[in-house]
């Protein structure tokens, strides 16, 4: 069995080098998607917040105009969305609440649109999974 020892040893050398080869090719190409993926949904995300944030300026200038154009319940409502679109941590891109909050932001979204009757929504965002599974 001596003389197979070197073959041996060059099958697992051979090996080694391919297994090192592969994780550290595994590596770049993973940290490059996960960058991709990074950028575009925090590119979502930014959009998606300037859609709602667009919508409360336009309300808050309607408001200056005239104090009465909405009802002492949706201005309520409008100043929460406010509060809730300005605490969003958008530094912050690995906090656990991020979704909860989008949730919330469009919830309240929501129900100031239809308290005004409109029709207006983000459109832009992605379907949800639940969603998804709905359409189907």
């Amino acid at each position: 069995m001596d003389f197979l020892e070197p073959t041996l040893a060059l099958d697992e050398t051979h090996y080694q080098e391919g297994y090192t080869n592969g994780y550290d090719d595994g590596l770049v190409s993973g940290k490059e998607e996960g960058r991709q993926v990074g950028l575009k949904n925090g590119f979502q995300a930014g959009e998606e917040l300037g859609f709602y944030q667009g919508c409360l300026d336009v309300w808050m200038s309607v408001i200056r105009l005239d104090q009465d154009a909405f009802s002492a319940r949706v201005r309520k409502y409008m100043e929460q969305l406010a509060a809730l679109v300005s605490n969003y941590p958008l530094s912050d891109p690995e906090d656990e609440q991020l979704q909860s909050m989008m949730r919330e932001i469009r919830l309240k979204f929501s129900i100031i649109t239809g308290s005004l009757g409109a029709k207006l929504g983000y459109e832009g965002r992605p379907m949800s999974s639940e969603q998804d599974i709905e359409d189907m």
